[in-house]
């Protein structure tokens, strides 16, 4: 069962076509990676599923109802990029605010707790909002998004900001809300973030959907690297001069075919691996392609 599903969605401004004819779906449980480079219309689309903007066409439904509606925003919380609050609150008063709507007394203060334990807040629950930096503000954005046990979250550049141990901690978190029933959609410059905890990816581009799938499918393809003793001048077709060498896309062929090409260019090879494809890979794959067109 889909708990939010967008349809042929678009949203412009002026002349520029933000988001063009984007449709997906998220179910309970999954984490859905949302990629691409700026100015490819993550955010536009965040807020377009969140009822934050009106869309131009197409349709969204949050758990059978209109996005931005009362009953789509019971279940559905959003942490915006650069979330503002009250600067003159801390953390916890920040959270405590939220957490009204949500109970009472001792309840409330069980959500407080429990949202400062989910953004790793705990050691800046009495600093001011406006004293925090970037990435504390995103974990507090994400932690408000949260509160009240919502069923979809949508979140953008949580990631961002975050020193590698707090960025590992909130992985964990969303993977412990996934595997309670929760669907997310994250957006984020962080590929191996994504490409560590999303089981589906989604690659924007020019307000487009240009590629998507599971993570599995999209990293089951072979690249072949090779360390050469001095930079090629004319690399064979097919192949792309990285930092060491070369690397290309096995897809059918073998390994000794590649290297056998390299053989025939006069080019001296040290060494070769073979890998999966990452994340990064894919994405790049996708936007050459998408230019190409």
């Amino acid at each position: 069962m889909s708990l939010l599903s967008a349809r042929d969605v678009s949203r412009s401004f002026g002349p520029v076509s933000a988001v063009a004819g984007v449709s997906l779906d998220l179910v309970p449980g999954e984490i859905v990676g949302l990629v691409g480079p700026n100015g490819a219309g993550k955010t536009t689309l965040l807020r377009l599923l969140a009822g934050r903007l009106l869309s131009d066409g197409g349709t969204i439904s949050v758990a059978g109802h209109d996005a931005g509606s009362r009953q789509a925003r019971r279940v559905l919380g959003f942490a915006p990029d650069g979330a503002v609050f009250p600067p003159t609150l801390s953390v916890r008063e920040v959270l405590d605010y939220y957490a009204r709507m949500h109970t009472v007394g001792a309840g409330r203060r069980a959500l407080v707790a429990a949202a400062l334990e989910l953004g790793a807040l705990d050691e800046v629950a009495g600093r001011r909002a406006a004293l925090l930096s970037r990435g504390y503000v995103q974990r507090l954005a994400f932690a408000q998004a949260a509160l009240g046990g919502r069923q979809i979250l949508l979140l953008d550049e949580t990631l961002a900001g975050l020193d590698p141990l707090v960025r590992r901690r909130l992985c964990d978190r969303l993977a412990g809300l996934a595997g309670m029933g929760v669907a997310v959609l994250l957006s984020s410059h962080d590929l191996a973030a994504v490409e560590r905890i999303a089981s589906r990816v989604l690659i924007l581009a020019r307000g487009r959907v240009v590629r998507e799938g599971s993570m599995a499918a999209l990293l089951r393809d072979r690249v072949l690297e090779i360390v050469l003793d001095a930079p090629p001048r004319d690399p064979p077709p097919g192949f792309r001069v990285t930092g060491f060498g070369l690397e290309t896309d096995l897809g059918g062929g073998t390994v000794e075919a590649a290297l056998a090409l390299c053989r025939a260019h006069r080019l001296a090879v040290r060494a070769s691996r073979v890998r999966l494809k990452s994340l990064e890979d894919v994405v790049l794959d996708a936007l050459d392609d998408d230019a190409a067109r």
